[in-house]
């Protein structure tokens, strides 16, 4: 979930950015390098934004294998995207065909990792979805997973499609140019309402709104935060005036962040906010510059205040689904180039620790976590 806009956009009249800034999905020009994917547990959001996304952007996908599909729950995955190759009865059956190259695991959190070493062992590149894990023991259990991948040779990224919100993607672009000079500070606030919750699997989430459904916010404003790295992390949590007795999580959070450089970021849930047309706007100020912006229910923006001009950047595409092909053509991209990918699990396990500290902040009261006491500070 992690605070979705559920409503896809048709990004074919977006103007063309400048290239240096340009937030669009990038896919190796040789369609064979597009090629070769599996989606492994084709449930909703696959069927919903993977699937589409792909689709849109020229990803070849061998094959599926969905569960509910194959006990007569749900239609055929072909019956809707004929592009699809084929559909395999079990796992085993996707993880064993020479033409899968990379493997789409999308299913549950609680059985995610087992897929993700089964796809490594199969010598079949991967594209996990996010979160990797949600406990310290599955850190571990992922730092044996990379290992074992790095003995196979092959690649294992997270879907942070989040990173390819076309306003994050820019911003993020942005400041790997010195835009703003030093990162100062990074603010994000939502002015949106709460999905549904009550009754929902995520309302039995502990913690929910830190451990899911903010977890792309932590992500791209540790990204945001870099060089610096994150050494204290601290999350206070409240039930707010309105919210359903029935509700098992607090409807709002703040989560406060602090870089070994000085820089400090807020990540702000207010509750169900009362929009007419909302958003979550962003903040990222610098020691020579400002960059305001905005993302999710069309509210998508982004400007460069610098030197007395503020200027208006262009961000063609939407996060539903634009992003969900970016994220898997920066791993299509990095196995043709022979390097790690910008989402690699590497990287992902950084955002798992801080998402982990902010859980146990909540866990505590608001009490601060100290990433640098315990030598975990995220880069």
């Amino acid at each position: 979930m992690s605070g979705s806009d559920p409503a896809p956009r048709d990004s074919a009249s977006d103007p063309a950015p400048d290239p240096a800034l340009d937030a669009r999905p990038q896919l190796p020009a040789d369609p064979a390098l597009r090629g070769g994917v599996a989606i492994l547990g084709a449930g909703d959001i696959a069927r919903t934004a993977h699937l589409s996304a792909y689709r849109h952007w020229g990803v070849g996908v061998v094959g599926t294998w969905s569960p509910g599909a194959v006990r007569g729950d749900r239609p055929p995955v072909r019956d809707e995207f004929p592009f699809v190759e084929r559909e395999f009865a079990t796992p085993e059956e996707l993880l064993a065909d020479d033409a899968v190259r990379v493997v789409d695991v999308a299913t549950p959190a609680a059985v995610r990792l087992p897929w993700v070493r089964a796809a490594v062992e199969a010598g079949k590149h991967v594209l996990a979805q996010k979160p990797l894990t949600s406990d310290a023991a599955g850190v571990v259990e992922v730092e044996e997973i990379l290992a074992e991948a790095d003995r196979r040779g092959v690649r294992v990224a997270v879907n942070h499609n989040g990173r390819w919100a076309p306003p994050w993607r820019v911003t993020s672009l942005l400041l790997r140019q010195g835009a703003v000079g030093d990162v100062v500070g990074v603010t994000h606030l939502h002015d949106k309402p709460l999905p549904p919750l009550v009754g929902t699997l995520f309302d039995d989430l502990e913690h929910m709104l830190v451990t899911d459904y903010l977890v792309h916010w932590l992500d791209i404003t540790r990204l945001w935060l870099r060089p610096g790295r994150v050494v204290r992390v601290q999350t206070t949590e409240s039930r707010v005036p309105g919210q359903p007795v029935a509700s098992r999580n607090p409807w709002s959070a703040t989560v406060l962040l602090t870089a070994d450089t000085g820089a400090t970021a807020c990540i702000r849930v207010v509750g169900d906010a009362q929009a007419t047309s909302g958003g979550a706007p962003f903040w990222v100020h610098g020691t020579q510059g400002t960059i305001r912006g905005s993302v999710l229910l069309r509210s998508d923006r982004v400007e460069l205040d610098r030197d007395g001009d503020v200027r208006t950047l262009p961000t063609p595409g939407a996060w539903f689904t634009d992003a969900f092909a970016a994220s898997m053509g920066e791993l299509l991209t990095a196995i043709a180039q022979d390097r790690e990918p910008e989402n690699s699990a590497t990287d992902a396990l950084e955002t798992v620790r801080l998402v982990l500290a902010a859980r146990d902040s909540a866990a505590g009261g608001g009490a601060p976590v100290d990433l640098a006491a315990q030598g975990t500070g995220t880069p």
